[in-house]
């Protein structure tokens, strides 16, 4: 070994440690540093080279130096441009600084060289053992095994370990070339003792191999990961080439396609946070089918909705007023009552309404008047049949969790309607039944409450559905099926029967247009005189709309089609001479009043679901015991209103010149005519009571009277309702008076003067009035 202690160039390192056997290339910038490295060269020194504390200084001193350093020998030195210089170095022994001189133009100064230290456990000095061995052979594996994880690390290095039989030349070879960080390679460097240089090594490379371990798992994943999405892109260009070859212009992916629509969509958060994470599972399920399409069906109806589309109502009442006559005649209550919701709407200018029930007897206009508001607020219409609906689903939706699921029907028409704000008419409510599946009338309240559907919940769907802005129209036959808390959440309009002259004025200006046009005639090849029409209303059809009126109307059409074909005619025309040659025999007879005044048979009048009609009850006095029958199919009600009936006549027979004895040696039989017929109701009251009466006195009654109404124990006249179909019947039939209960006072001013007109209508709340009215009067 050379002396001791030598004055050298020094190299002050920034962020590097050079250790012995260690051959190392950098850049050196700073003039000092340059100087130094030329000294060395010119006078074939050695450098002492030591590393900064603070890699940033830029001018270090004495104490910004470690003490530890290396000596080592510049082997190469080149110039890459004026202030940068690459220099080549082996690092050789370890060394410790003395002196520093900093006054010169390049550092030096005094070195000192220190040797390595061998203590054993006892403090002995350590000969070549077992356990250097031992160390070594541990060396050796260790950086093998390094050596496989780092493939920077020439294979020659492996071969140079395995020749180096002294374990300090090991120890500095394995430090030299294993990329540590400065201050782990200056530890290593400091640490004289070569057993705990061993440790510390060994530290550091089993540190050193856990972090090549985790990087190599990681590198693996993210390959992995790579490998796939390399491999979906590869698939998706595929994809895209197929399509265009196919002619299909979208080149976008189905989940691109809906993050697309989705940044487009104007819906409330929770939706909008719904449809991403829907999304997200989406493109997570790719590799299944099933679950993709179900999940691809829901985004898909989420994203048709209308959460933001509305469309602007049109409110001049004018333009509604000729819609509506445009496409009904008649029916100036629902019109006006039409109108001035619609009034309504355009001063409030809001959404919210009430909702519209319509109800009437079929056929007498109440969906196409719904439609017609629809035209009349530029609206889409959506219409939705309830009629036998029963399962509560078909209302609220499927749950997801069902093969086949779909939304229920509001939301399928709000979809269809492409707006929030629709025209929905809910068809035939009153026919909503019930089973195990569900309440369907639970169900609509929440639909036709305003304040509870602002965020429906469709089961489906499973985002609230705002429905306040629907315009709901709902229609009935009857309103005796309808729940309670539904009916009390419905604005209830009645729409009555049409008379016959209304008939005759729709079925010339709607009816009969519309089938010459369907059955592909011309006005002028077929003409109905208004006769013809009168008679087919009349003999033909039996109802409170026009329905049958239309099809009988069809099928005139449909015969008169046939005979142009045959007989090659120009023009047919039908009057009331020839109806039946098209038609065939009268359907139906009205049941006119009789001519004559008789005993025990009076005219009532009766309510159906066709319209009104007369009632003839005939009462027969016979001897025996006592008995009551009555006959005719009559309900419950009726019977009661018959033995109410009996009973008033009984409280009142002394007045009436009855004999004591008369009702238990006379039996009294009630007969209703059309026995097939079920007939009830409490409103033939006055009408039993009256024939009985007349049966039983003997007295005749008027044939031209017909009578309605309520009887009580004492002879009160209670109100009926029905009132304008019944005198609708009464004037077919040709009755001239009739008899009402008093307090239908009301109802009877609201009937339009073309039925009252030519009836002789009175008003009645005793019974001693109805008989006085309808028995003929004796002569004196």
């Amino acid at each position: 070994m050379e002396e001791k202690n030598r004055i050298l160039p020094i190299v002050a390192l920034r962020g590097l440690t050079i250790l012995p056997e260690m051959v190392k290339h950098f850049d050196v910038s700073r003039d000092k540093t340059m100087k130094a490295v030329e000294k060395a060269i010119e006078e074939n020194q050695k450098v002492f080279f030591v590393s900064q504390k603070d890699p940033a200084k830029e001018d270090p001193k004495e104490e910004d130096l470690y003490k530890i350093g290396c000596i080592g020998v510049v082997k190469q030195v080149v110039k890459l441009s004026r202030k940068m210089t690459r220099v080549l170095v082996v690092g050789e022994e370890r060394a410790r600084l003395l002196e520093l001189e900093t006054e010169t133009e390049y550092f030096s100064g005094k070195v000192e060289a220190i040797p390595d230290e061998y203590f054993g456990k006892d403090g002995e000095l350590l000969e070549r053992t077992i356990l250097e061995e031992a160390m070594l052979g541990g060396a050796k594996d260790i950086f093998r095994e390094y050596m496989l994880k780092d493939p920077k690390l020439s294979k020659e290095l492996s071969t140079q370990i395995d020749n180096i039989g002294e374990l300090t030349q090991m120890i500095d070879m394995i430090a030299a070339n294993v990329p540590f960080d400065f201050t782990d390679a200056q530890q290593l460097l400091e640490a004289y003792n070569v057993g705990e240089r061993y440790e510390l090594l060994i530290d550091k490379m089993v540190r050193h191999l856990q972090i090549l371990s985790i990087k190599e798992e990681l590198q693996n994943k993210v390959k992995e990961r790579m490998d796939k999405h390399q491999k979906e892109y590869v698939l998706r260009e595929e994809m895209r080439l197929i399509r265009e070859e196919l002619g299909d212009d979208s080149t976008l992916t189905d989940a691109e396609e809906f993050q697309q629509r989705l940044e487009k969509l104007k819906a409330p958060v929770e939706v909008v946070e719904k449809l991403q994470k829907e999304i997200k599972r989406f493109k997570n399920s790719l590799n299944s089918p099933a679950e993709t399409g179900v999940i691809r069906t829901y985004i898909e109806t989420l994203l048709d909705m209308p959460w933001d589309r509305v469309v602007k109502e049109h409110k001049d009442i004018e333009y509604a007023r000729k819609i509506l006559d445009e496409d009904h005649y008649g029916l100036e209550p629902v019109k006006e009552r039409v109108l001035e919701f619609l009034a309504v709407r355009a001063l409030t200018k809001k959404g919210d309404s009430p909702i519209l029930c319509l109800a009437g007897p079929p056929g007498t206009g109440k969906t196409s008047i719904a439609k017609s508001l629809a035209k009349a607020l530029k609206k889409p219409y959506v219409r939705i049949s309830l009629g036998g609906v029963r399962d509560e689903a078909e209302i609220r939706g499927h749950r997801r969790t069902y093969v086949g699921a779909m939304p229920g029907r509001l939301v399928t028409g709000l979809k269809q309607a492409g707006v929030k704000n629709p025209l929905m008419l809910l068809d035939e409510i009153d026919k909503v039944s019930n089973d195990y599946k569900g309440d369907t009338f639970s169900a609509l309240l929440e639909v036709l409450d305003s304040e509870q559907n602002r965020k429906f919940r469709d089961h489906y769907m499973e985002v609230p559905v705002d429905l306040s802005e629907v315009l709901f129209i709902t229609t009935a036959n009857t309103l005796q099926t309808i729940p309670r808390p539904l009916l009390d959440r419905m604005e209830v309009i009645e729409i009555s029967s049409y008379t016959e002259n209304e008939k005759l004025h729709i079925a010339g200006r709607h009816l009969l247009p519309k089938q010459l046009s369907r059955h592909g005639l011309k006005a002028g090849q077929l003409s109905l005189s208004r006769a013809a029409l009168g008679k087919i209303i009349r003999n033909y059809t039996k109802e409170a709309g026009v329905r049958q009126l239309e099809r009988v109307i069809g099928n005139i059409c449909r015969k008169a089609a046939k005979e142009i074909l045959e007989t090659g005619k120009k023009e047919i025309r039908i009057s009331e001479r020839n109806l039946e040659k098209y038609l065939g025999k009268e359907k139906f007879v009205y049941q006119m009043a009789n001519t004559e005044d008789e005993v025990g048979i009076v005219r009532g009048l009766a309510w159906t679901s066709v319209g009104g009609d007369t009632l003839q009850i005939e009462v027969n006095v016979m001897p025996g015991s006592g008995e009551i029958l009555l006959t005719g199919q009559l309900g419950d009600v009726m019977k009661e209103s018959a033995r109410t009936g009996i009973s008033y006549i009984r409280s009142v027979g002394e007045t009436k010149g009855i004999a004591d004895n008369f009702f238990k040696e006379h039996d009294i039989h009630i007969h209703i005519p059309e026995g097939a017929v079920p007939k009830d109701g409490p409103s033939a009251g006055i009408t039993m009571a009256t024939a009985m009466l007349s049966a039983i006195t003997g007295k005749k009654v008027r044939a031209d009277v017909a009578m309605t109404g309520e009887i009580t124990l004492r002879g009160r006249v209670l109100p009926i309702g029905g009132l304008k179909e019944k005198l609708l019947a009464a004037k077919n039939a040709g009755i001239k008076t009739v008899l009402v209960p008093k307090e239908n006072a009301r109802d009877v001013n609201e009937i339009a003067a073309e039925i009252t007109k030519g009836l002789e209508i009175r008003l009645v709340s005793q019974m001693d009035q109805v008989l006085e009215a309808a028995f003929v009067k004796e002569k004196e």
